[in-house]
């Protein structure tokens, strides 16, 4: 089920991210958010963009929100996507079913054009924003450094018609 954020969820939210923060490098974050912390940032998003979350049997299994991409008014229109998958529930089609469904409340909402960030290499990632209509409009070299490495960002662009 898919359905918009509650406060209730925002522990399984921070349980799902800080997975990510600690693991991974498709977030730059280095130390775990708290939940005070995340409610700020969902709070700061949903009076204006949508935040929906992936449901099954009373666990979240993913979620994906929009926010602002420049603060500049001319960027009202554009939005910057993030989507994360519970450990253990990649590869089941949930990031596409998700960022599918923010897409459409997008489009509903008026916005023009979708980017979305990915560290780099990211197969899984830069598959999914490719089926779902994105193309590739610029690279990044080095521009984040985790785990004592370099890391590029990939930028992708969807433009809603």
């Amino acid at each position: 089920m898919i359905r918009n954020i509650e406060s209730k969820d925002v522990e399984q939210i921070c349980e799902i991210y800080n997975h990510y923060v600690e693991n991974a490098v498709c977030t730059f974050e280095v130390e775990p958010v708290t939940v005070d912390e995340m409610t700020k940032r969902i709070e700061n998003v949903t009076g204006v963009y949508p935040w929906i979350v992936a449901e099954e049997e009373g666990l979240i299994i993913g979620y994906a929100y929009a926010g602002r991409w420049k603060e500049r008014e001319a960027y009202r229109f554009t939005v910057e996507t993030s989507v994360y998958i519970r450990f253990g529930y990649v590869g089941r089609r949930i990031g596409s079913t998700i960022y599918t469904s923010l897409i459409r409340r997008l489009r509903s909402q008026g916005i023009h054009a979708v980017i979305g960030g990915v560290v780099l290499p990211n197969e899984k990632s830069e598959r999914l924003h490719e089926r779902l209509g994105f193309e590739k409009i610029g690279h990044f070299a080095e521009v984040g450094f985790k785990f004592d490495s370099w890391r590029d960002v990939g930028y992708f662009e969807l433009i809603l018609k």
